[in-house]
């Protein structure tokens, strides 16, 4: 193979190697990051805590069960945002984020055809009722006249749920094979390359640039995201949960970066201080021609 056409493919698997860098960190994120039902309770665990997902819980269950009980929703969110600081509350959110992930889970893995004909849902039951346990202990009045019923809320229609399976089993294919392609077209990249270590440089540069657009993408993301809720209150809450839930994706975009940047700067460093390239310099030297200084001008003698 003639060194032009090693150069050109090297330079199409390498190219190959950098596109599929942020699409297969995507990839594998969606696929085992936000299917796996402990890591995620683990993730969402944290937000309970948080001023505006409180803030959030207690304007939405508080103005519901006010509803359903006819009572002042403003004395029952306060009872909402005192209760969202309790250890009961943090309970019921564990067990109401694993109950709802692990209905969707069920859902995306279920292809029976009956499933398709039914909205997922999530049993509110499991928050309700430590809440009025917890209003209970605290002498709250009418905390009796809370309802503690088994509430099926959607959380999928049944509509959406034949797409969402297949952009699951495509994710879930995706993110064990484009991590792996990106790697094989790098070997082979820089394996087929005339200067192998130009084609190093190439790709850490490639894969510094992919992590970087990764985040990018991450952040406009997070702002169409916010844009698009119609309540501006909750907007808040949703962005904590949006942070929560991409924090292991931002980390690899800057991993990506600071791995590319790295490689890229430790091949310069190797190929500026290289004995070879020192050894060459100084033939280099060595062999350029001494300039002859000019003839002397001859005197004539009176």
């Amino acid at each position: 193979m003639s060194p032009s056409l090693r150069t050109a493919l090297s330079a199409v698997l390498v190219a190959l190697s950098c596109l599929l860098v942020p699409f297969g960190a995507l990839a594998a994120w969606a696929a085992y990051g936000l299917t796996d039902t402990r890591g995620y309770v683990a993730t969402m665990a944290p937000l309970a805590s948080d001023p505006a997902v409180r803030n959030a819980v207690a304007d939405t269950v508080g103005d519901g069960v006010a509803r359903e009980a006819g009572m002042n929703p403003l004395f029952l969110r306060d009872a909402v945002r005192s209760f969202t600081a309790t250890r009961a509350y943090r309970t019921a959110w564990d067990a109401g984020n694993e109950a709802a992930h692990t209905a969707v889970m069920r859902a995306l893995n279920d292809e029976s055809a009956d499933r398709d004909t039914h909205p997922v849902t999530v049993d509110l039951a499991a928050v309700t009722s430590p809440l009025k346990r917890q209003l209970t202990a605290d002498h709250v009045p009418f905390a009796d006249r809370v309802p503690v019923e088994h509430t099926r809320v959607a959380l999928l229609p049944p509509g959406e749920l034949a797409a969402l399976r297949k952009g699951y089993h495509v994710l879930d294919v995706a993110g064990f094979w484009l991590p792996l392609a990106a790697v094989v077209f790098a070997m082979a990249g820089i394996s087929v390359a005339v200067s192998r270590r130009r084609a190093v440089t190439a790709t850490a540069l490639g894969t510094a640039l992919g992590g970087a657009l990764l985040g990018l993408a991450v952040a406009i993301a997070r702002r169409l995201t916010l844009s698009d809720l119609p309540d501006e209150s909750h907007r808040p809450a949703a962005g904590a949960v949006y942070d929560a839930l991409t924090a292991t994706l931002r980390t690899a975009s800057w991993l990506l970066l600071a791995l590319g940047l790295t490689v890229a700067a430790a091949a310069w460093l190797i190929r500026r201080h290289s004995p070879a390239v020192r050894l060459l310099r100084r033939r280099r030297v060595c062999a350029a021609p001494v300039p002859t200084p000019p003839p002397e001008p001859t005197r004539v003698r009176a």
